[in-house]
């Protein structure tokens, strides 16, 4: 298994690093969006849509992000796609997470077929306007969830007593969130000091709102984070699965890789535009 999830993430990194680092936005574009067809087949899967009807839906979620770019990219293009999904987000999310409805009820698996195509295109759109705002500024972007989770894995694994949501991922804890967003925050002060990297997500934000506020901002999205990876998990738990598919191998599937992404990016985005 280890052999697996190594070779597929030396693969990916392979893919994902020259066409982030050096490959025209268009490019960068084209293959985001590939990644989130894959994740809407996979969001339509996890809601137990039958036969071929996820590769409809997938379809559907690609003919929907293409019309999406006739408004416009960048910030303040994509601004209303970005609001609907901090909505979905901000409201459904700790909903979802506290009441838990069920798939059971056609009216919610509805509601999330069509939420699933605004959070998967306000992330593309995300994703592209940050990268129109340089490699350091995307990159920085991704680095506040990756910190998180790598934080969180090492404090939760060393410290970790207390369940954060033990229902829906009884692995989580109240510690290892507080040690991812220990992380975060380090990391950002430290980077701000030494004025790294310039210009990046947490440098651009301190001259907008002032230090305080962006540490603030990073607390914001570090909880955000962990309401997407709590979602996915609980439509995995209702869908009786473990990953949300098999197309990464040793990593399960695109959901898994980009579940506390979907609400952080477009979150993230807002300020700018």
């Amino acid at each position: 298994m280890l052999k697996t999830r190594v070779i597929t993430a030396v693969v990916l990194l392979a893919v994902l690093l020259p066409v982030t680092l050096f490959a025209p936005v268009a490019a960068f574009g084209a293959l985001i969006a590939l990644v989130l067809v894959f994740g809407a087949w996979e969001w339509a899967r996890l809601l137990k849509l039958p036969g071929l009807a996820p590769v409809g839906y997938a379809v559907l979620a690609a003919l929907a992000l293409a019309a999406s770019t006739r408004l416009g990219i960048g910030v303040r293009a994509a601004r209303p796609l970005f609001e609907a999904a901090a909505v979905f987000w901000v409201l459904t999310g700790p909903f979802v997470l506290v009441r838990k409805p069920t798939l059971a009820h056609g009216a919610w698996r509805l509601f999330l077929l069509l939420a699933g195509l605004v959070v998967l295109v306000a992330c593309w759109h995300a994703l592209v306007a940050a990268r129109m705002l340089g490699v350091p500024f995307v990159l920085s972007v991704l680095l506040v969830v990756w910190l998180a989770d790598i934080g969180a894995y090492f404090a939760g694994k060393t410290f970790g007593k207390h369940k954060l949501a033990p229902s829906i991922s009884p692995g989580k804890t109240w510690e290892g969130a507080i040690g991812g967003w220990l992380a975060v925050i380090v990391v950002a002060v430290a980077a701000l000091a030494a004025h790294a990297f310039e210009p990046t997500f947490v440098s651009a934000l301190s001259q907008r709102v002032g230090v305080a506020r962006t540490l603030l901002m990073l607390t914001l999205l570090v909880a955000f984070s962990i309401v997407g990876d709590l979602f996915e998990s609980m439509l995995k738990r209702q869908a009786g699965v473990k990953d949300s598919s098999a197309l990464l191998p040793g990593h399960g599937g695109v959901l898994d890789r980009i579940d506390a992404l979907l609400p952080v990016l477009p979150l993230a985005m807002l300020v700018f535009g």
